[in-house]
């Protein structure tokens, strides 16, 4: 009975211990800035594949095609602004007749970007460990540690310097800026 006692305690503790701390990495974070942008990064390329089929069916909005390959594809409930190419004439499905010969273009554009992530923080140093780290004292009083990126500047009265410039007091701003490329995807078909 005395350990269950003992371990709820404990756990209690241990409860109120991790609320305590993720409160305090919310609040220290809140004083981090953070923006992201998204820029082209070249041009887009574009590759166009082409499909091809034979209307075997058609009643109503019901269509059934066969394809290159042989294999029958039935669609239900086609929408009446749905077309698709025959002979260089966009038609609807109200259009279409059994015997026509149609294509469908997947037209896949890909474009580079790259997304540019500025941090911002503003703050007193309380502790320096050049070149790897930094302890600042942030607007609310509270200590953040910062790993310091390799070739990371600091901006003090004015003046730009590294990890090794800084010393206990002085107020610095910092940016780091993350670049990163992604490639977008997207597909247009076109029947």
């Amino acid at each position: 009975m005395v350990l269950t006692r003992f371990s709820k305690r404990i756990s209690h503790s241990l409860l109120a211990g991790g609320v305590l701390c993720i409160a305090f990495a919310l609040t220290a974070s809140a004083q981090v800035q953070t923006t992201t942008k998204s820029a082209p990064a070249g041009a887009p390329t574009h590759a166009v594949k082409a499909a091809r089929g034979e209307i075997v069916y058609v009643s109503g909005n019901n269509v059934v095609i066969k394809t290159e390959d042989g294999t029958l594809r039935h669609f239900d409930n086609v929408p009446d602004s749905t077309t698709v190419t025959v002979d260089g004439q966009q038609l609807n499905v109200h259009q279409i007749k059994p015997g026509m010969k149609i294509e469908k273009q997947t037209i896949t554009t890909t474009t580079p970007k790259m997304i540019t992530t500025v941090k911002t923080v503003t703050g007193t140093v309380w502790q320096v460990t050049p070149p790897l780290s930094v302890i600042l004292t942030l607007e609310d009083g509270k200590n953040q540690r910062f790993k310091i990126p390799q070739g990371q500047k600091f901006n003090i009265n004015g003046k730009e310097t590294d990890a090794f410039g800084l010393r206990q007091g002085m107020k610095i701003d910092a940016q780091m800026v993350v670049e990163q490329p992604e490639t977008v995807v997207s597909q247009q078909v076109k029947l």
